[in-house]
Protein backbone atom coordinates (compact mmCIF):
# COMPACT_ATOMS: atom_id res chain seq x y z
CA UNK A 1 0.00 0.00 0.00
CA UNK A 2 0.76 3.73 -0.38
CA UNK A 3 3.18 5.11 2.72
CA UNK A 4 1.52 8.27 2.06
CA UNK A 5 -2.51 7.41 3.36
CA UNK A 6 -1.07 4.54 6.02
CA UNK A 7 -2.00 7.15 8.57
CA UNK A 8 -5.12 7.48 7.68
CA UNK A 9 -6.41 4.13 6.44
CA UNK A 10 -7.57 2.23 9.07
CA UNK A 11 -9.34 5.90 11.24
CA UNK A 12 -12.69 5.80 11.71
CA UNK A 13 -15.46 7.51 9.16
CA UNK A 14 -15.94 11.15 10.16
CA UNK A 15 -20.05 12.07 11.33
CA UNK A 16 -20.64 15.70 11.79
CA UNK A 17 -21.81 16.49 15.16
CA UNK A 18 -23.60 19.95 14.14
CA UNK A 19 -25.64 18.92 10.63
CA UNK A 20 -27.88 15.82 10.30
CA UNK A 21 -26.77 12.96 7.83
CA UNK A 22 -28.17 13.49 4.20
CA UNK A 23 -30.68 11.21 2.88
CA UNK A 24 -29.58 9.00 -0.13
CA UNK A 25 -31.91 10.96 -2.60
CA UNK A 26 -30.19 14.43 -1.80
CA UNK A 27 -26.77 12.67 -2.09
CA UNK A 28 -27.95 11.51 -5.48
CA UNK A 29 -29.35 14.67 -6.65
CA UNK A 30 -25.89 16.37 -6.60
CA UNK A 31 -24.74 13.75 -9.27
CA UNK A 32 -27.87 14.47 -11.34
CA UNK A 33 -26.94 14.89 -15.19
CA UNK A 34 -26.39 18.76 -15.87
CA UNK A 35 -28.51 19.98 -18.80
CA UNK A 36 -26.27 22.03 -20.42
CA UNK A 37 -28.78 23.67 -22.83
CA UNK A 38 -31.38 24.91 -20.58
CA UNK A 39 -34.85 25.33 -22.50
CA UNK A 40 -34.12 22.74 -25.70
CA UNK A 41 -36.58 20.60 -24.07
CA UNK A 42 -39.59 23.02 -23.95
CA UNK A 43 -38.68 24.59 -27.55
CA UNK A 44 -38.64 21.11 -28.94
CA UNK A 45 -42.24 20.56 -27.08
CA UNK A 46 -43.01 23.80 -28.43
CA UNK A 47 -42.18 22.97 -31.93
CA UNK A 48 -44.09 19.47 -32.09
CA UNK A 49 -47.23 20.87 -30.88
CA UNK A 50 -49.75 21.51 -33.18
CA UNK A 51 -51.90 24.14 -34.64
CA UNK A 52 -54.73 24.49 -37.03
CA UNK A 53 -54.55 26.17 -40.58
CA UNK A 54 -57.53 28.69 -40.39
CA UNK A 55 -59.95 28.07 -43.04
CA UNK A 56 -60.81 30.35 -45.92
CA UNK A 57 -64.76 30.99 -46.37
CA UNK A 58 -66.23 30.68 -49.78
CA UNK A 59 -68.70 33.47 -50.74
CA UNK A 60 -71.53 31.10 -49.73
CA UNK A 61 -70.20 30.45 -46.06
CA UNK A 62 -69.59 34.32 -45.67
CA UNK A 63 -73.13 35.20 -46.72
CA UNK A 64 -74.57 32.33 -44.33
CA UNK A 65 -72.82 34.06 -41.29
CA UNK A 66 -73.82 37.38 -42.62
CA UNK A 67 -77.35 35.91 -42.18
CA UNK A 68 -76.37 34.63 -39.09
CA UNK A 69 -75.76 38.11 -37.62
CA UNK A 70 -78.41 39.78 -39.36
CA UNK A 71 -80.64 37.38 -37.41
CA UNK A 72 -78.60 37.94 -33.67
CA UNK A 73 -79.32 41.86 -34.48
CA UNK A 74 -82.87 41.34 -34.79
CA UNK A 75 -83.36 38.65 -31.92
CA UNK A 76 -83.83 39.72 -27.99
CA UNK A 77 -81.17 40.48 -25.88
CA UNK A 78 -80.76 37.46 -23.89
CA UNK A 79 -80.74 35.50 -27.47
CA UNK A 80 -77.78 32.31 -27.17
CA UNK A 81 -75.16 31.56 -30.03
CA UNK A 82 -72.92 28.85 -30.49
CA UNK A 83 -70.13 30.05 -32.33
CA UNK A 84 -67.16 27.72 -33.94
CA UNK A 85 -64.50 30.58 -33.75
CA UNK A 86 -60.38 30.55 -35.07
CA UNK A 87 -58.38 31.82 -32.17
CA UNK A 88 -54.74 32.77 -33.33
CA UNK A 89 -51.94 30.79 -31.31
CA UNK A 90 -50.44 33.33 -29.28
CA UNK A 91 -46.27 31.40 -29.90
CA UNK A 92 -46.37 30.29 -33.06
CA UNK A 93 -48.36 30.38 -36.86
CA UNK A 94 -51.82 28.94 -36.93
CA UNK A 95 -54.10 28.10 -33.95
CA UNK A 96 -57.46 26.16 -32.92
CA UNK A 97 -60.84 26.35 -33.46
CA UNK A 98 -62.97 26.80 -30.44
CA UNK A 99 -66.80 26.19 -30.17
CA UNK A 100 -68.63 28.34 -27.31
CA UNK A 101 -72.46 28.54 -26.66
CA UNK A 102 -73.25 31.75 -24.81
CA UNK A 103 -75.93 34.89 -25.22
CA UNK A 104 -74.82 37.61 -27.10
CA UNK A 105 -73.54 40.79 -25.00
CA UNK A 106 -73.34 43.05 -27.56
CA UNK A 107 -72.04 43.36 -31.31
CA UNK A 108 -69.82 46.17 -32.55
CA UNK A 109 -70.48 46.39 -36.02
CA UNK A 110 -67.76 49.08 -36.34
CA UNK A 111 -64.95 47.14 -34.63
CA UNK A 112 -66.54 43.90 -36.29
CA UNK A 113 -66.60 42.04 -32.70
CA UNK A 114 -68.88 39.99 -31.07
CA UNK A 115 -68.94 40.03 -26.82
CA UNK A 116 -69.79 37.22 -25.18
CA UNK A 117 -71.78 38.03 -21.44
CA UNK A 118 -68.83 36.02 -19.87
CA UNK A 119 -66.67 38.55 -21.49
CA UNK A 120 -65.13 36.52 -24.84
CA UNK A 121 -64.42 38.86 -27.67
CA UNK A 122 -64.89 37.12 -30.52
CA UNK A 123 -63.38 38.67 -34.30
CA UNK A 124 -66.53 38.53 -36.82
CA UNK A 125 -63.79 37.55 -39.64
CA UNK A 126 -62.79 34.49 -37.26
CA UNK A 127 -65.99 33.07 -37.52
CA UNK A 128 -66.71 29.94 -38.87
CA UNK A 129 -70.20 28.97 -38.04
CA UNK A 130 -72.68 30.50 -35.89
CA UNK A 131 -75.91 29.07 -34.77
CA UNK A 132 -78.51 31.60 -32.87
CA UNK A 133 -80.04 29.57 -30.15
CA UNK A 134 -83.51 30.65 -28.47
CA UNK A 135 -83.46 31.22 -25.12
CA UNK A 136 -83.68 27.29 -23.89
CA UNK A 137 -81.25 26.60 -26.70
CA UNK A 138 -83.16 25.53 -29.70
CA UNK A 139 -82.08 26.34 -32.65
CA UNK A 140 -84.71 29.72 -33.14
CA UNK A 141 -83.92 30.25 -37.24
Amino acid sequence: MNEKYAQIINLPHHTSLSRPKMSKSDRAAQFAPYSALSGYEDAVEETARLTDRRIELDEYEVERINQSLTDLLSSPPDTRAAITYFRPDPKKGGGAYVTVVDEIGKINEAAREITLISGTTIKIDDILSLDVLGKQGFNMF
